[in-house]
Parts: structure tokens; sequence; C-alpha cells
């Protein structure tokens, strides 16, 4: 069987899976011995003994890099440089070109499948930062400074800074970098909060009914 090119494929998509499931999801370590277990016998079904004891833990070295990207990093660079550790180091061990790319589509294959597992078990608490994972609520207090600003909208308060076009107003007591529509105002203008966008506080100047 092993004759076939693309044998490989099979055992490094299937060990690739198990292994980031294993990192993704808790299952007290049953994905990762099934991962183990079809990437040791990848690696020893076509390497010389001699090199099996550097290849082998290169691989585990990119895995390990992806563990210390999802719990210390969040930002990815680690986790792309212990995947193509990955992705070479089947390559360079299959026995062929041909069976080299079909390893590596292997462990992309798998990489992509281990997300199946999500489905299914729970979520370790990794890549928070670039997942998002905890939901944005109001409750949190993620959305409160929105709402405070949501708030000012019709609301009336003062220049403090020269509007050119933006500066700082105060408006109930409290100050906000705000901007205008592109009009200059003078400092101690009275002004109107128009509209809210996020941060974005957009105010115009309130003219003086008396003239």
């Amino acid at each position: 069987m092993l004759d076939y090119n693309w044998i490989p494929v099979f055992m490094t998509g299937l060990g690739t899976m198990f292994l980031i499931g294993e990192i993704l999801v808790k299952t007290k370590g049953i994905l990762f011995l099934l991962g183990a277990g079809f990437i040791s016998t990848f690696f020893i079904s076509y390497l010389d003994p001699s090199a099996i004891w550097y290849m082998l833990p290169l691989y585990f070295i990119g895995m390990l890099l992806i563990v210390i990207d999802g719990k210390l990093l969040n930002d990815g660079t680690l986790s792309v440089i212990g995947l193509l550790t990955m992705l070479l180091t089947v390559g360079f061990t299959a026995p062929n070109w041909t069976a080299g790319i079909y390893a590596i589509i292997g462990v992309i294959v798998g990489a992509v499948g281990s997300f199946v597992f999500l489905k299914a078990f729970p979520k370790r608490d990794m890549w928070g930062k670039i997942a998002l994972l905890d939901t944005l609520s109001s409750e949190k207090g993620y959305n409160s400074m929105n709402e405070t600003y949501a708030a000012l909208v019709g609301q009336e308060g003062e220049a403090i800074t020269p509007m050119r076009p933006s500066g700082t107003v105060r408006v109930d007591g409290r100050e906000f970098s705000a901007v205008t529509d592109g009009k200059w105002l003078d400092r101690g203008s009275r002004i109107k909060v128009t509209n809210v966008s996020g941060a974005r506080i957009m105010v115009e100047k309130v003219e003086d009914d008396t003239k």
C-alpha cells in the first residue's frame, strides 16, 4: 500500500486533523493519541530510522508553535510558522515529489477539517483576541461607550476649543472630541450634536435666534 503516492494524504490528513483538533477542543488527550499515531506511522513508514529522530520532533515543534500562539501571543505569526514547518517536514519525508504534494495537501485539509470538532466538543480558550470568541454584548460592557455617545444626539453644548473642523466640546458637563461637517467654529460657540457613528461625534453650530 505504501507504494501508492496518494497514501500519505490520509496519514498526514488524519494525523493533522486529530492533533489540531486536540488544540481546539477538550477531549482529554484522545485526539492527540490518534493524531500522534497517524503522524508517527507516516514518518516511520517513509523515513530512514536515523532521520526519524529529528524530522518527527520538527513536525511536533510546528504544532507547539501553534499552541504557543494560541495561548500566549494571539497574533497568528507563530501559527503560520508552525504550519509551514509541518508542511516542510511532511513534504521532505515523502518518498517522491508526488507523494510529497499529497502529504502537504493532507496537512492542509486536516488543519481545515479539524474545525469540525468544534461542533461536537467543548472548545478551548485559545485565539480569543483573533476570533473574538467572547460575545460582544452590552451586559459585558463592550457597548457602553457607544451607548453613551448615542445618547448625545440632539443635545446642545459648547465648543471649548476652536473647531478646525475637529476639536473638543462640552456636552452635559462632559468633554468629547467632535468634528463639524467642515465648518470652522470659534471657541465658545454653541453647538448641537447631530450624529454619532461609533466614537465619532458630529456637531453643528446653534444659530442665535435673537439676531
